[in-house]
C-alpha cells in the first residue's frame, strides 16, 4: 500500500465479544460521514483523500501483516493510486457486516474489498468490472472420507460468513439438497472466516463454504489440515469492488472500472493473480456479467 495510506482497525478480540448487531453499529458509528457532492471523483481530488471500506480478514485478497493491510487488492490499489496524484489513501478496516451498510450510509467513498457479485447487490450498488473469480467451493478436514462431493453435505454441519455471498450460495445448495430429500444438517454463521476455519479444524463443522481462491489459500497455509471439495450446482460468480449507485458517485465508479480494465489490458492483473493465487483467472475484462442469483 502507499506509504502515506492510513489504516483504521477495531480489535478483533473486542469485536468477537460483542453481538453481531452491536459490532456493525460500532463500526458505522465510529466513522464520520463523507460529504456528498455532484462529482465524487472531483471531490476526492479536491479534498485530497480517498476514503474506502475494507474487510482485512479475507486472505489472500485483503489481510493484515505487520500492522499493514496487504494482499491482492492492496497491490491493485498501489497501481491505481498512481493515477490520483496528491490524493491520500485512507482505508477503514471494518467487519464485513458493516461494509455495504457503511457505503450506503456514505461513511466512505468506495468499497475496496472482495464483494461477491449477486443479483441483489447488483441491483443495489454499482459493482465494478470483476477483479477475480469468486466461484464457491467447500473446505473439509483432510482425509475426511465422509465428504467427497456436494451431495455429501446431507446431514452435515456447514459454516460460512454472516451476510456473505458465500453464505447465500451455501443456502442455495442446502435448498437443493432439501428438495432432493437429503437436507443439510445445519448451517452456522461467523463474523469472519478465520473463526469458521478454526471450528472446522476442531471438528465442530464438517465443511466451510467460501470462494475457491480463499479456500486454496487456506489449504496452502495448512496443507496438513484441509482439502477442497467442489460444489457442482453453484454457478460461476465473480468478485467486484463496489460504489454507490447514484449520480454523484458515477465519476468515481467510472474511474475504478477504467483502472481495472487498464490492469487487465496491460497484464498487471494477470501478474498479480500469479503472485497471490498461483495462476491467471478467467474473468471478464470489460464488464461484469449480470448476476442471475
Amino acid at each position: 500500500m502507499r506509504s502515506n495510506g492510513m489504516i483504521f482497525r477495531m480489535s478483533s478480540a473486542f469485536l468477537k465479544g460483542l453481538p453481531q448487531a452491536l459490532v456493525v453499529t460500532l463500526g458505522l458509528s465510529s466513522l464520520s460521514a463523507v460529504p456528498a457532492h455532484a462529482d465524487l471523483l472531483g471531490d476526492v481530488k479536491q479534498r485530497g483523500t480517498l476514503v474506502v471500506g475494507t474487510e482485512a480478514r479475507f486472505p489472500p485478497f485483503e489481510f493484515v501483516k505487520d500492522g499493514k493491510i496487504v494482499g491482492y487488492s492492496s497491490d491493485m490499489m498501489e497501481h491505481i493510486m498512481k493515477e490520483l496524484p496528491n490524493v491520500q489513501f485512507k482505508q477503514l478496516d471494518l467487519p464485513w457486516q458493516g461494509i455495504l451498510p457503511g457505503l450506503a450510509a456514505k461513511r466512505f467513498d468506495y468499497v475496496i474489498t472482495s464483494v461477491t457479485a449477486t443479483k441483489e447487490r447488483y441491483n443495489a450498488y454499482h459493482l465494478s468490472v470483476p477483479i477475480a473469480d469468486a466461484t464457491v467451493a467447500a473446505l473439509k478436514r483432510k482425509g475426511d472420507a465422509s465428504v467427497t462431493k456436494e451431495a455429501d453435505l446431507a446431514g452435515k454441519v456447514a459454516g460460512s460468513q454472516t451476510g456473505s455471498g458465500q453464505l447465500q450460495a451455501l443456502e442455495g445448495v442446502a435448498a437443493r439438497l432439501k428438495e432432493a430429500g437429503t437436507p443439510v444438517g445445519s448451517i452456522r454463521t461467523y463474523v469472519d472466516f478465520g473463526e469458521a476455519y478454526a471450528d472446522l479444524a476442531s471438528g465442530r463443522l464438517s465443511v466451510v463454504v467460501n470462494s475457491l481462491p480463499n479456500l486454496l489459500e487456506a489449504v496452502r497455509q495448512r496443507p496438513e489440515a484441509f482439502e477442497v471439495v467442489p460444489l457442482t450446482s453453484v454457478p460461476k460468480t465473480y468478485f467486484s469492488w463496489a460504489g454507490r449507485k447514484d449520480a454523484e458517485s458515477a465519476t468515481l465508479n467510472a474511474f475504478f472500472d477504467e483502472q481495472i480494465r487498464r490492469l487487465h489490458k496491460d497484464g498487471t492483473l494477470a501478474e498479480l493473480q500469479k503472485k497471490w493465487f498461483g495462476g491467471v483467472m478467467d474473468t471478464p475484462a470489460d464488464a461484469l456479467p449480470v448476476p442471475t442469483e
